[in-house]
């Protein structure tokens, strides 16, 4: 039997005198995005070498349950309002895929 599932990938490079700020706000993002019905994973890692570049990976239902999830009030705020205007860049692939399993 095989999965489906949304897969999203995002890099965000963070301006240096906000990562404390937007490492405090991605975790409240992730608790809240965890709570959503589509959302199958939320996982967020610091790279080693650059502790500025941070890697999401997001999973979820379907390209719907995302299309949801950047419409949450948590996302808007948290995320819209809170983490992007303190990153210098930021880039997010996505996905659709199906596991076998």
């Amino acid at each position: 039997m095989s999965q489906t599932y949304f897969q999203v990938i995002a890099h965000y490079h963070v301006q240096p005198e906000q990562l404390t700020a937007v490492l405090e706000l991605l975790a409240r993002l992730r608790a809240a995005s965890r709570e959503e019905p589509a959302n199958l994973s939320y996982d967020y890692f610091q790279n080693t070498d650059d502790p500025t570049h941070l890697v999401i990976l997001e999973r979820y239902t379907d390209a719907e349950g995302f299309a949801a999830h950047r419409e949450y009030e948590h996302f808007r705020t948290l995320g819209i309002d809170g983490i992007i205007p303190r990153l210098d860049r930021r880039q997010v692939d996505t996905y659709p895929v199906v596991a076998a399993g």
